[in-house]
């Protein structure tokens, strides 16, 4: 039982892994002795993030732009050419666009949802074989996708794109899980809260107070909570557990 949550020695790809959640998910793995590499669209900050990681253990980064399918082929290329195997894919990277509904604008509809869900398929695709270079029956190979509670439950912001992709996320994982799962390949997801990252800088800054009341916790989530569950999904602890969406919001989407 002492080695249910040891993720030492795994390969790890984190996309986001710059900022925010992801970096919150990456630096749990490898302050706990995975190899992880890490990927955002922005080299310099991408490469800056990951010299600071590499202060507690093993962190490369892979600068890519998820955004379209050049992007994600180029990706698993350039993990392929350094790995045989990945043991934990953590998707990420996301986006958010807010607009009043008679003023929402198809280039933001199609930019949030193409990052947030047509990009996590699509790279799970293109990084299969070295998922299933991983997996065996003792020890499955995971994907790990970063949903949100507003695929549960519906913002009080004109975030539309965001929480139907968000939605289309938790179904894709469902549908992934149960296909892969003869494959010995585990597919789940994490549905956070609020979280101190860049993309609710501005909702905190401005409703933050309301935020933390409102909660039942009373508090927004910290590192250590996302990261947790991104441990648990990723360890001998979760092995038994496939198509399951784990809300890490401090109680919010229930009340």
């Amino acid at each position: 039982m002492r080695h249910l949550f040891d993720v030492s020695g795994k390969v790890v790809l984190v996309t986001g892994g710059s900022r925010g959640i992801g970096e919150m998910i990456a630096r749990a793995y490898v302050e706990n002795g995975a190899t992880v590499y890490i990927a955002s669209r922005k080299a310099s900050v991408c490469d800056r993030i990951a010299e600071e990681l590499s202060a507690h253990g093993a962190c490369h980064s892979l600068p890519f732009d998820l955004g379209g399918l050049d992007g994600i082929g180029a990706l698993a290329a350039a993990l392929a050419a350094r790995e045989t195997r990945l043991d934990v894919l953590v998707n990420n990277a996301g986006a958010a666009w807010g607009a009043p509904i008679d003023a929402y604008p198809e280039d933001g509809w199609d930019k949030v949802v193409d990052l947030n869900m047509k990009s996590p398929f699509f790279l799970t695709q293109k990084l299969l074989p070295l998922l299933r270079a991983a997996a065996r029956a003792e020890a499955p190979a995971r994907v790990i996708n970063v949903a949100s509670i507003n695929g549960i439950q519906p913002s009080s912001l004109e975030t539309y794109a965001y929480s139907a992709s968000k939605a289309g996320c938790i179904m894709l994982t469902r549908h992934l899980a149960k296909r892969l799962a003869r494959e010995h390949i585990l597919v789940n997801a994490i549905a956070p809260g609020p979280f101190p990252s860049q993309m609710m800088a501005a909702t905190l800054a401005e409703h933050g107070d309301a935020i933390r009341a409102e909660n039942p916790l009373g508090r927004i989530g910290t590192p250590e909570d996302v990261g947790g569950v991104a441990i648990f999904l990723g360890s001998r602890a979760s092995a038994y557990t496939t198509g399951a969406v784990i809300p890490c919001d401090g109680g919010a989407a229930e009340v």
